[in-house]
């Protein structure tokens, strides 16, 4: 891809907190921040990748590069609390403003989602309705949506791996809704702001089977507490049968319990809207909607 131009740079902003990257490598082996470094390096073989930590207090670029030297910015999940004023949450929104002010592109997933929201004027809460946790189900474009590059592909109903105690309140002035379901109203969107432009979603494109069923184990008991599980052993089922379909996404027996289709067991379909970020960028479009 891109053969004739120089190859693209992006910056991952993981904004999980130290603890939190220690205890997601603890269970699956790997943080945000280097899971989205595997699937760009898979994507785009001769990218130039580099990783910041915003919410860190020595969080800094690397010597000699600027927000204006990447080609996008990428960012992760996180169990950061956008409505909570705390050191970290002021860091990362932060960093988000320069991001927009740069104008370089930006993309992200849940948290990311959330990150540019509260950046650009817009608010995030507690989830209305519950927990929405292991796979969002029945995402559904709006027409704005049907039409956008970012959702290229999606079907008009789609799974997709998700969990998240929070959710978009109200997204920022000028923002363009994409897609939705029936639990978290703001499943997708675009948001311009400051001369920048971000692509996010709620659910998390970027992660395996096998990191789904870590983040139902390190949440096992505010499902129980949720309701959504007896205890923590119908958590570890759950996670089991979703452990197995990793280790065989062709386990028709295991997509049939779980309620899934290729949307989920497939992996390139399954990370359909970093694939499609990526392309744009690749063929040097602006990130928007063709008029």
């Amino acid at each position: 891809m891109r053969s004739s131009h120089p190859p693209l740079r992006f910056l991952v902003a993981e904004s999980e907190t130290q603890q939190a990257r220690e205890k997601r490598r603890e269970s699956v082996g790997r943080s945000s921040g280097e899971t989205y470094l595997d699937i760009l390096h898979r994507l785009v073989p001769d990218a130039a990748c580099d990783r910041i930590q915003p919410a860190d207090t020595d969080a800094a670029l690397p010597p000699g590069l600027s927000l204006t030297g990447y080609d996008a910015v990428l960012l992760t999940g996180s169990p950061l609390h956008l409505y909570e004023e705390t050191p970290e949450t002021r860091r990362t929104v932060a960093f988000m403003r320069a991001v927009f002010a740069s104008g370089t592109p930006a993309f992200g997933s849940c948290a990311g989602l959330q990150v540019a929201t509260v950046a650009a004027g817009g608010s995030v809460r507690p989830n209305a309705r519950r927990l929405e946790a292991g796979f969002a189900r029945r995402i559904t474009p709006t027409g704005e949506g049907r039409a956008h590059p970012l959702l290229a592909g999606r079907p008009a109903a789609y799974d997709a791996p998700a969990i998240h105690t929070d959710e978009v309140e109200a997204l920022p002035p000028g923002a363009t809704l994409l897609a939705g379901n029936r639990l978290t109203a703001v499943q997708a969107a675009e948001i311009r702001f400051d001369g920048g432009v971000f692509w996010g979603v709620q659910y998390h494109p970027e992660i395996g089977l096998d990191e789904v069923a870590g983040a139902l184990r390190r949440q096992a008991d505010s499902l129980v507490e949720a309701g959504l599980a007896r205890d923590g052993e119908d958590v570890e089922a759950y996670a089991w049968q979703v452990d197995g379909l990793h280790a065989d996404p062709t386990r028709r027996d295991l997509a049939w319990r779980l309620g899934l289709d290729e949307q989920v067991t497939d992996e390139r379909l399954r990370q359909t809207e970093m694939r499609n970020f990526v392309e744009a960028l690749g063929r040097g479009r602006p990130l928007a909607v063709d008029s």
